[in-house]
């Protein structure tokens, strides 16, 4: 067990990390380069860890664990056998950032990033100790939605870092090879484009194609993934029926999906369409709105036993 973790970047998703961590037990040494950020770092970490707590999204033995905040990043990298980076999507930020943390942690330590779409081989390999680190992106929040996706060179780093966020209640899945986007931004994305097309071509609103996905395949999806999905929907012959007999009809779909482009006449469209669904609530509102609703799918999984 890695009882001291090192979290870098105290924005949104280091609190989450972070309080993640605390609430297990883990001791968390954070460091960011701005001292207004890490001024105001333990009460975000704290409500996170507290809300982690209350609805019991991961187990621990023992008292909550300490929380530190250093003006210096080897006194956060030093003391810590797992680091979780979680600095602006920008390579040469990153890359600077571990050449440093490279130098200051221990050989042992491992180094996770939580980047959403920047890859292994941008961000690691001209490192002196490559081999102990890993692309590990979360969804967010990370502390209530339980994927991590895992990439990197040597097994039994991917290994040890699985093992650690299964510890903390996270779902790990790893990448074969790696992908830009990974696997989920992937598929949101393709999504995403096709629901931007819908709206494009004046199919539906947004508002519309939200409400859509949120009643359908939204509801499915949270319960199986698409393959399974798929499988299921084949009958008693599974997805090899459902591919001999629906697979052209499935072609066909994919044939007419569309590629948007986001002009500024596609971008009006979106904007006005999620300022009439929005109705006036805020982003902390809304925020708000959707993590209730991912605790309440969280119970229901759990209480299902999936």
């Amino acid at each position: 067990m890695h009882s001291d973790v090192a979290v870098l970047g105290c924005g949104l998703i280091g609190a989450s990390w972070a309080g993640l961590f605390l609430a297990s037990g883990r001791h968390v040494h954070a460091w960011d380069p701005s001292p207004d950020v890490r001024a105001t770092f333990p009460r975000k970490v704290d409500s996170v860890a507290a809300e982690v707590e209350l609805h019991s999204l991961v187990s621990r033995s023992g008292a909550r664990g300490r929380l530190s905040v250093a003006a210096d990043l080897s006194e956060a990298v030093g003391p810590s056998s797992f680091i979780q980076e979680n600095g602006p999507e920008n390579v040469e930020l990153k890359r600077r950032l571990f050449a440093q943390v490279d130098a200051a942690a221990p050989a042992t330590t491992v180094i996770a990033s939580s980047t959403s779409s920047l890859v292994w081989s941008e961000l690691f390999e001209d490192l002196q100790h490559p081999g102990r680190c890993l692309t590990a992106h979360p969804f967010n929040p990370p502390h209530l939605l339980p994927l991590v996706e895992l990439y990197g060179p040597e097994s039994a780093v991917v290994d040890d870092a699985s093992a650690l966020y299964r510890e903390v209640g996270r779902v790990p899945v790893r990448l074969r090879k790696e992908a830009v986007g990974h696997i989920a931004n992937r598929l949101a994305s393709a999504l995403w484009r096709e629901a931007v097309y819908l709206v494009a071509e004046g199919i539906a609103d947004v508002e519309d194609i939200d409400r859509a996905l949120v009643n359908g395949p939204g509801l499915r999806w949270a319960v199986v993934g698409p393959h399974m999905a798929y499988h299921l929907g084949g009958g008693p012959g599974g997805i090899g029926h459902y591919l001999k007999h629906l697979g052209r009809s499935q072609e066909r779909r994919w044939a007419t999906l569309g590629r948007p482009s986001l002009t500024t006449e596609v971008c009006e469209q979106l904007r006005a369409g999620i300022e009439r669904e929005a109705a006036g609530r805020s982003i902390a509102e809304l925020e708000a709105l959707r993590d209730r609703g991912l605790l309440a799918v969280l119970r229901a999984r759990r209480d299902a036993g999936i």
